[in-house]
């Protein structure tokens, strides 16, 4: 039995010799996995590997994850007959970085469900009719403004009890000053040093005066 040739990385390369009967060279004892070395398949023990666990592939972060928090670990390989090479099946990875991946991992998949449900609980939030009204308002008045701007723009004025402009009375009636001043809004933070300014430490009527010339810029180029 030969070490398989792909070896990447200085990975340590274990062998699943399917039910292939062997002999470690050194104790000549067996088992599921054996690594080849000069004088012949060494068994996981003999190699100092047998205190790794088996992490199956399939779940490509939490294998990452494993073997950045594993000081030793091992690539599982297995020959495929059918393709006539060897094929990754898996690493071994200390116990304490496995738990450790997994621990991260889950947190991960808690952080994204409850990003899903703030994006839930904001699209319920908003008025789709008036969102694409209100849209529709800013561009008839910006008509070079990029049409996601607009939208965004939209529902950012539009969302239900948000109290932004976009509920006001002028807001809900797509009065020209109310879509005028959520697109000045967006176009302030967005577009403009303001929130820098008011970070460090700037009056906010300052803050804003200071960003009157870059507002209008803006404003003038989205006319045209």
């Amino acid at each position: 039995m030969t070490e398989p040739s792909f070896k990447r990385n200085a990975d340590i390369v274990v062998i699943d010799p399917h039910s292939k009967t062997w002999q470690c060279r050194l104790c000549g004892e067996s088992g599921w996995l054996l690594k080849m070395e000069d004088g012949g398949p060494t068994c996981m023990a003999c190699a100092d590997l047998d205190h790794l666990v088996y992490l199956p592939a399939g779940d490509t972060a939490l294998t990452r994850r494993a073997r950045q928090h594993s000081a030793l670990s091992a690539v599982v390989v297995r020959f495929s007959r059918a393709r006539r090479r060897y094929e990754r099946q898996g690493v071994l990875v200390e116990e304490a970085a496995l738990a450790r991946a997994e621990v991260d991992c889950l947190a991960d998949a808690d952080a994204r469900r409850a990003q899903r449900a703030r994006a839930e609980e904001r699209r319920q939030r908003l008025d789709r009719t008036f969102v694409l009204q209100f849209a529709a308002a800013i561009l008839e008045l910006f008509p070079r403004c990029p049409d996601d701007r607009a939208q965004a723009i939209a529902e950012h004025a539009g969302e239900r009890g948000s109290g932004r402009v976009g509920r006001t009375a002028a807001g809900r009636s797509l009065d020209a000053g109310a879509v005028t001043a959520a697109v000045v809004a967006s176009v302030r933070h967005h577009d403009t040093p303001y929130d820098k300014l008011l970070m460090q430490g700037a009056d906010r009527g300052e803050a804003r005066r200071q960003v009157t010339a870059a507002i209008d810029a803006v404003l003038a180029a989205w006319r045209e």
